[in-house]
């Protein structure tokens, strides 16, 4: 079972519910967290069970990084409004920049996802499992 988080600004939000009405079954093997209104609706559309966090301009985004930083997301889908002010985006881009030092697949499009998705359902994403079992998380001083 792997952690996966997923965000959607305003604009793409029907996007985000469509695509989980879709691989919802997939996605229910799993388990998901969300920025507030994302997950209410993805919630509500589908009866997945998401972990609801804070809403991106109240410090969402910073949950997802600092759980992508902790080891415990596994897969970040995030569907952007690429209209977005250079504030928001510079923020985009160090959500993206953590994803890719801790070695995350992500997906900001809706081709990505579908790619990523699939791969979770065929077990392509696997080594995220391994991965987590051999990493050593903070305060683990005797694991050795």
């Amino acid at each position: 079972m792997l952690n996966i988080a997923l965000m959607a600004h305003d604009k793409r939000k029907e996007l985000m519910v469509q695509f989980c009405i879709t691989y919802c079954r997939i996605l229910s093997k799993h388990k998901v967290c969300a920025t507030a209104v994302t997950g209410k609706i993805v919630s509500e559309a589908t009866g997945l069970e998401v972990d609801k966090l804070m809403s991106r301009s109240n410090g969402g985004a910073q949950q997802i990084a600092s759980r992508i930083a902790n080891n415990e997301v596994d897969l970040l889908i995030y569907f952007r409004d690429t209209s977005h002010t250079s504030q928001e985006n510079d923020d985009d881009m160090t959500l993206l920049r953590i994803c890719d030092v801790h070695n995350i697949p992500v997906a900001t499009n809706i081709a990505t996802a579908e790619v990523l998705v699939r791969a979770l359902e065929r077990g392509d994403l696997d080594w995220r499992e391994v991965y987590n079992i051999t990493k050593k998380k903070p305060g683990d001083l005797f694991s050795e």
